[in-house]
């Protein structure tokens, strides 16, 4: 009960690749990287095991990017050239890849990295792919012209990779859709049915992870326009409450989501995310306590998830690890009130 997770990444060593940076470019080069990949991604598992985090990731350590980390093992797609593109609706700018031809998955992404999680750990794994609609949101199509089309081949693509990540040992499989929280007319229309392309078939629990993106300059900003309540989850939970996914990652510490909106993923575990992303003060236990119990007024506990709001790549490192810290120390604060200390 009240088992603690992550919601993805987490800081690379600044021996792997560049400190405090989104787009963090790496430090080493050839086998010296692959290396150096495997070691962050033990060390990345053992210190969530200290910490006392019951389902643990790889913390994206061997990925440049969240999205562009499962793109470059596909075809139909130019990283040669990319292209200055607005993202979640002009929000910010990055150079993206453009679609050229018909995307396919020719072989496995990430076979080998869930291989390697699972022979070096005894703890439920998640593994965390990019969703449908936030990919066809993080790069130009010059092939489709059709957003729709976009997000149904890709999810074609990733339901490949993800049958493949639960042949590897995934316990969890984790589609991150940030976009959902800018497009609720397009997940309407066609998002959840990308996204349940993407997950069906799978044994396996699986998961959607939306929230108000990274503590990055630019999503600060924009929260600061949202005004005093946020409701975009108002659209697009009883969506999937309704869908095959079963698991819904969220942000909720600090944030003017108001509490009573868990609710309307009755029947679906939720993954309450009770540390911030976007400041650079530690959580106390007793705050993310105060957080899980506000969650459990309106989702029963057996099907809560202490979480984080959003992946923590970009942030300082040792703050990170303060917080997932404080995470597992909250969740067993209440574990203890509830009598399954």
């Amino acid at each position: 009960m009240l088992e603690t997770t992550l919601a993805g990444s987490l800081p690379k060593p600044a021996w792997l690749a560049e400190p405090e940076k989104l787009w963090a470019a790496w430090r080493l080069e050839g086998p010296l990287l692959a290396e150096g990949k495997r070691d962050a991604v033990l060390a990345c598992l053992k210190r969530q095991e200290d910490a006392g985090i019951d389902i643990v990731t790889d913390g994206e350590q061997s990925r440049h990017h969240f999205v562009h980390g499962f793109l470059v093992g596909l075809a139909g797609l130019d990283f040669e050239h990319q292209r200055t593109i607005g993202i979640r609706k002009d929000r910010y700018k990055a150079e993206a890849p453009v679609v050229t031809g018909a995307v396919k998955r020719t072989k496995p992404v990430h076979g080998d990295e869930i291989r390697f999680m699972r022979a070096h750990t005894k703890r439920q794994v998640k593994f965390t792919l990019p969703g449908p609609m936030t990919i066809v949101d993080t790069l130009a199509d010059d092939h489709y012209k059709n957003r729709e089309k976009l997000a149904l081949a890709f999810a074609e693509a990733l339901n490949a990779e993800a049958r493949d990540l639960e042949a590897g040992g995934a316990d969890v499989i984790q589609f991150d859709e940030p976009a959902f929280n800018v497009y609720p007319d397009e997940v309407r229309d066609w998002g959840i049915t990308a996204l349940e392309r993407a997950a069906e078939g799978l044994r396996c629990k699986t998961a959607v992870h939306i929230c108000y993106g990274y503590g990055i300059p630019a999503n600060v900003a924009w929260k600061r326009t949202l005004g005093s309540q946020w409701r975009q989850y108002e659209d697009v939970f009883p969506l999937l409450a309704k869908s095959k996914i079963n698991q819904v990652s969220l942000e909720c510490a600090n944030s003017k989501v108001p509490i009573e909106l868990l609710g309307l993923l009755k029947g679906k575990d939720v993954l309450v995310g009770a540390i911030d992303v976007a400041n650079e003060t530690a959580e106390t236990p007793e705050q993310v306590a105060a957080v899980i119990r506000s969650a459990m007024k309106h989702v029963p506990a057996e099907h809560l998830y202490p979480c984080t709001n959003c992946g923590m790549a970009p942030m300082e490192a040792g703050l990170a690890w303060r917080k997932v810290e404080a995470l597992a120390k909250g969740a067993a604060i209440v574990r203890q009130e509830l009598g399954k200390g």
